[in-house]
């Protein structure tokens, strides 16, 4: 689509965090028109009523998604921030009712290839079998060419980017053990979502640090599913995540022995000359690792490796903002490579420090 005419895009869930976000950075999109929000609670509210930073920006109103008639919103590009299980419906009869429309889906609906993992992992049958099929897994800096042709485009999860940007390189590369991968990830309040939960109470995680998901969290099938496509076998790694008192970002600590007689230097060369033209992935010189606030509100995952005590295992570190590179910002990368636009347009933003 050319630049000159700017498309028109729908928010659905915008009173979430991820949509927020969304608002957040297409009101800078040179190429966007933010036509629709949706919002089943909020519907008839103005989105300054929900989230004020958003006062001065004239803005429409939040609708509920059943009073939606998507031929007539007649929307280039729909984003879905919706909540896991409740997406696949609506994905369907947008796209039923609107093929033309392109869509992004923020939850975990379509990211899962095989629809009986799905079952396995979500509790629940996929409802929509068929357009799973067509659904390209979005993390764009593996997937680019086929992202680019895509109608629907399953956004990765915010753990998983994390990631797979450091470990699917080097597994291409068939530079690391394929056994024994560890990822061990702490995660900021953000990526639980804004509904509220006792447990997500200031008073229940102040002060505190702990796993979850021990053993057990979905992201371990998307995990699996794209290294085991990376690897061209099947490939099962360790990943423990974690919450931790603060508001955005995620930082992987992933421990990994080199294969081949690959030294930690050799994995960090390999990563430095794979990301060295990627605009939005950055490798740290040897033995330095990121942090999170280096990354708070930009689109950018850093990557350092470092070398462990024990001979050819090495420590990667990586860190991202769970609701710019681990959600709506990658969104908008995978919206901009569909549209045919500079894949970094609108995502400039530098990282917001202190």
């Amino acid at each position: 689509m050319p630049a000159k005419s700017k498309a028109k895009v729908g928010i659905l869930g915008a009173s979430g965090y991820t949509g927020s976000e969304l608002v957040r950075l297409l009101l800078r999109h040179p190429n966007v028109e933010i036509a629709l929000l949706t919002a089943d609670r909020r519907a008839g509210q103005e989105m300054r009523t929900v989230f004020p930073q958003f006062s001065p920006f004239r803005l429409p109103k939040l609708v509920a998604i059943e009073a939606t008639d998507w031929k007539k919103a007649a929307l280039d590009l729909a984003f879905c921030a919706l909540p896991h299980a409740t997406t696949q419906k609506v994905v369907s009869d947008l796209l039923a009712k609107a093929p033309k429309t392109r869509v992004v889906d923020l939850s975990a609906d379509f990211r899962l290839h095989d629809t009986a993992a799905y079952a396995r992992w979500y509790g629940h049958e996929h409802h929509a079998p068929k357009l799973q099929k067509e659904a390209v897994y979005g993390l764009v800096e593996v997937h680019r060419a086929a992202i680019r042709k895509a109608r629907l485009v399953a956004n990765p999860g915010c753990y998983t980017t994390c990631a797979q940007l450091p470990l699917v390189p080097l597994i291409k590369a068939k530079a690391i053990a394929l056994d024994g991968i560890v990822v061990d990830a702490k995660s900021g309040m953000t990526g639980a979502g804004r509904s509220a939960k006792e447990e997500m109470l200031f008073s229940e995680v102040s002060e505190g640090f702990h796993a979850y998901g021990v053993g057990h969290h979905r992201h371990m099938a998307e995990l699996d599913q794209e290294f085991s496509l990376a690897a061209g076998r099947e490939v099962v790694v360790t990943f423990t995540p974690h919450l931790v008192p603060m508001n955005r970002g995620i930082l992987s600590t992933i421990y990994v022995k080199g294969a081949g007689g690959k030294s930690p230097e050799d994995l960090h060369a390999i990563l430095s000359k794979h990301y060295a033209k990627e605009p939005f992935v950055h490798v740290l010189p040897f033995g330095q690792t990121p942090q999170t606030r280096h990354i708070r509100g930009s689109n950018m995952t850093f990557i350092g490796v470092a070398k462990d005590r024990v001979p050819g295992r090495a420590i990667i570190v990586s860190a991202l903002d769970n609701l710019v590179k681990g959600a709506s910002g990658q969104a908008i990368q995978n919206m901009n490579l569909m549209m045919g636009w500079p894949e970094t347009t609108g995502l400039e933003q530098v990282a917001l420090f202190p």
